[in-house]
């Protein structure tokens, strides 16, 4: 059995509600009229914390469902990165550094702190970026997920670099996961890591639900 008393557990994850685009939640039962109580919950694939799957820019068919447990967790570095300005390009010589310990089949997760902007209006629009660089460095060092503060690792308003940010690390079977918080209440170098996706048959991508061990 896992002793959890050696580590602190941190919750990487969103609430979903009605702040989220994406996200509806009405009431569908009372405990009043109907002895219990519950939502009908509508969500987009991609709403809040969420991961993608390849199928979501085409690279392959592999979809959100189809991957396994193994997948999703395993020792992840917490590499910091400075943001001096709106929609900055994240360089793999801006991080390198801090990598000299990383083994394959490790994964990244980049405290930007921009979870901070996430009620403000410059949260989505300019975004940090992952340059071609960076992103082709985790497909050929076999970076097992690649976490990020923002809701996207590429300019969504900038289809050309969405695409081919995306195809580079899905397509090079980096996983990705977007719209995380809390990276800020870490003080290890590493964690280990659990993000699980809700298991949608052919889905493009889910919400998750992602945590860090803190030893």
């Amino acid at each position: 059995m896992i002793d959890l008393s050696k580590y602190k557990i941190h919750d990487l994850t969103h609430t979903l509600d009605d702040k989220i685009a994406g996200f509806t939640a009405v009431p569908a039962r009372s405990l009043q009229t109907d002895g219990w109580n519950a939502k009908t919950l509508t969500i987009y694939s991609h709403a809040g914390t969420h991961m993608d799957a390849p199928f979501h820019f085409g690279v392959n068919d592999q979809t959100i469902d189809e991957f396994r447990p193994v997948d999703l967790m395993g020792k992840a570095w917490i590499v910091d990165v400075q943001i001096d300005g709106p929609k900055q390009l994240i360089q793999l010589q801006d991080i390198i550094d801090q990598l000299a310990q990383y083994q394959s089949g490790d994964s990244l997760l980049l405290r930007t702190h921009w979870s901070r902007k996430y009620d403000q209006p410059d949260f989505k629009p300019d975004l940090p970026r992952i340059s071609e660089d960076l992103a082709t460095w985790c497909v050929t060092q076999q970076v097992k997920m690649l976490g990020v503060e923002p809701l996207s690792v590429a300019d969504v308003e900038n289809l050309p670099e969405v695409t081919r940010i995306h195809q580079i690390l899905l397509g090079g079977k980096v996983i990705i996961i977007e719209g995380l918080k809390n990276l800020d209440l870490i003080r290890a170098q590493s964690v280990f890591l659990i993000a699980l996706p809700l298991k949608i048959s052919q889905g493009d991508g889910a919400p998750a639900r992602v945590i860090a061990f803190e030893e």
